[in-house]
């Protein structure tokens, strides 16, 4: 019987971020959860995609409505969309698999955690637990797990984001997996962790909603 799970992996010169992401899919290759790896450039100009083929993951390149790319070529019944910033836990095999063995109507996601040791990650990511906790959606850096029939079942076709997803599915339909998804910091480190006002929407706009304050 094929592995159940396709990885999709958007990226866009994500060359200093995709080894790490790649590394930490090994664990679901080592206990055959993992059927492909496909990496959908984004037109990178850098080594995105020389790595993802020398890795080998399948890539291909999709400049527009990369996670639609991806599930069309997938194989699998069920997906996992996750960003290339982000390396997941070595638990998140386990925790996974048992979601898919027994929760097939339900989605997942990971708990956020940025791969900093400044205390302003850790500030951010109780904003994110608290925006997850209070409307019931994860950020997009948190990964979406879910079989491929809820995806059709969401999308219907149309050209979709995990945004799009997560607010589809609902609070009912989502679920938290106890593994982490540890997320890139290094844009929030150059830009001195200042966070962009929350007029326009967008990720930090969906935080601030969370606290019901801005700051």
């Amino acid at each position: 019987m094929p592995a159940p799970l396709s990885i999709i992996i958007p990226a866009l010169d994500a060359a200093a971020d995709l080894p790490l992401c790649l590394e930490s899919l090994m664990p679901g290759l080592e206990a055959a959860l993992i059927r492909e790896v496909i990496v959908v450039d984004q037109g990178s100009t850098d080594a995105t995609v020389k790595i993802g083929e020398a890795t080998g993951a399948r890539v291909i390149i999709a400049k527009d409505q990369p996670i639609r790319a991806g599930v069309a070529e997938a194989r699998g019944d069920w997906l996992l969309i996750l960003p290339a910033t982000a390396a997941l836990s070595r638990e998140w095999t386990e925790r996974a698999g048992d979601h898919i063995d027994t929760r097939p109507g339900k989605a997942a996601f990971f708990e956020l955690r940025y791969r900093s040791d400044d205390r302003r990650a850790r500030a951010l990511e109780k904003d994110a637990a608290r925006y997850s906790e209070k409307l019931g959606q994860p950020l997009p850096e948190q990964g979406l797990l879910l079989s491929r029939d809820l995806y059709e079942e969401l999308s219907g076709g149309s050209a979709v984001d995990i945004s799009g997803l997560v607010r589809g599915l609902g609070r009912e339909r989502l679920i938290q997996l106890s593994a982490q998804a540890r997320v890139s910091a290094a844009d929030l480190e150059k830009s001195g962790w200042k966070r962009p006002r929350p007029s326009g929407g967008g990720y930090w706009r969906t935080l601030f909603a969370a606290k019901g304050k801005g700051r």
